[in-house]
């Protein structure tokens, strides 16, 4: 079946549709990870948009339930320029055409991704469509009149609905109706779109993790009594995430906090600053970051669309303590004062390198100290 992608900008693409037939539409951005398109198609951070692959083959080693990071797919549509219809690993329980059509997620094959990528590098990330079953024309139509990516609050559509405890058996399905208290730390995980090896992270060093909806309230969160607060990745632009900016505000200083991607965004917002959009953003398993009190280079996964404006935070107790070496954006905060860190990068990975899960430990040795 005949497919085709279009730009807000009037570019085209042909291709062959994948996954399920029909139409899609959102931000359509890039990743230039070779690896973990399983896990990128359910990061919730991808909520609202189309992601492009730029590694050509997509679905060789197929697709494995222990893979997903959440338990839906979170894209809009996906684009390949080639679809493997013949995985071969010995973990695949399903081909990634199956996996694509069980999740309901559009996509467009055979397209020079290559040549999308540079359109998107050249005038920046913009909003787009995939369908089977329209024309250039209705598509243009639809395009024009569907809200801008950064007009909507995703983290409201992937947020958890009600709190609950992470535990081995929840990742099985046996959900716990009550909370069970380990011995190490409490943390408390605000949920803006948390990826599930965030989760495991935490647990494998021996914390007890929590969960709460991002709309909770700073007293909501204190009332669990926890011994840290970590504020999770997510979709969508920061700016629009007032309530979570208060509730963060509300924290500083009470517990220590650790924030992660969008939550690294919050903290440089709920210090005084604010954040810009990327041309087209830093989405892929291999982008350097320099540390400035170590002088290490770490190579890191990154899923996001903004950047926290250094010049905001002028005057204010943050430090910036790390920047991405491609750009020169903020990719560290520390605030000794408020026992207060962020990141932009992705310590849990999945996908991407595991280099930088002691930053996990880190803030659990801080927990234990205190």
């Amino acid at each position: 079946m005949k497919a085709i992608l279009l730009l807000e900008d009037g570019t085209r693409f042909e291709g062959e549709s994948i996954g399920c037939p029909g139409r899609c539409v959102g931000e359509v951005v890039f990743s230039t990870a070779m690896t973990g398109y399983q896990e990128m198609i359910t990061d919730p951070s991808y909520r609202g948009q189309i992601l492009t692959f730029t590694y050509p083959l997509i679905g060789n080693y197929g697709t494995a339930s222990g893979d997903s990071e959440s338990d839906r797919a979170q894209v809009q549509g996906i684009v390949v320029r080639e679809l493997c219809e013949a995985p071969s690993n010995w973990r695949s329980e399903s081909g990634a055409w199956e996996f694509l059509r069980k999740n309901g997620v559009v996509g467009i094959a055979g397209v020079d991704t290559r040549a999308l990528t540079r359109v998107l590098r050249v005038r920046g990330v913009m909003m787009g469509a995939i369908s089977t079953q329209d024309s250039t024309e209705e598509l243009a139509r639809l395009l024009r009149r569907t809200p801008n990516y950064g007009e909507i609050d995703f983290v409201a559509q992937v947020s958890t609905p009600r709190p609950y405890q992470f535990t081995a058996d929840y990742e099985k399905g046996n959900v716990q109706a009550e909370f069970r208290f380990a011995e190490g730390p409490r943390v408390v995980v605000v949920d803006y779109g948390v990826k599930r090896n965030m989760l495991r992270s935490l647990l494998r060093l021996g914390c007890e993790v929590i969960v709460v909806p991002a709309g909770s309230t700073a007293q909501q969160v204190l009332a669990l009594a926890p011994d840290g607060v970590v504020l999770s990745p997510g979709p969508g632009d920061p700016a629009l995430l007032g309530y979570a900016i208060e509730t963060l505000r509300g924290l500083l200083g009470k517990r220590p906090v650790m924030g992660v991607c969008l939550g690294h965004q919050l903290m440089g917002w709920a210090l005084g600053g604010k954040t810009f959009k990327l041309k087209f953003g830093h989405r892929g398993a291999n982008h350097p970051v320099k540390d400035f009190a170590s002088g290490r280079v770490y190579i890191t996964s990154q899923n996001h669309g903004y950047a926290v404006d250094p010049d905001g935070l002028k005057g204010s107790e943050a430090q910036v303590t790390q920047i991405n070496l491609n750009d020169g954006t903020v990719e560290g905060l520390d605030v000794p004062g408020l026992r207060a860190w962020s990141i932009q990068y992705h310590p849990e990975a999945s996908p991407g390198p595991l280099d930088n899960g002691y930053l996990f430990e880190k803030f659990v040795q801080q927990l234990r100290q205190q």
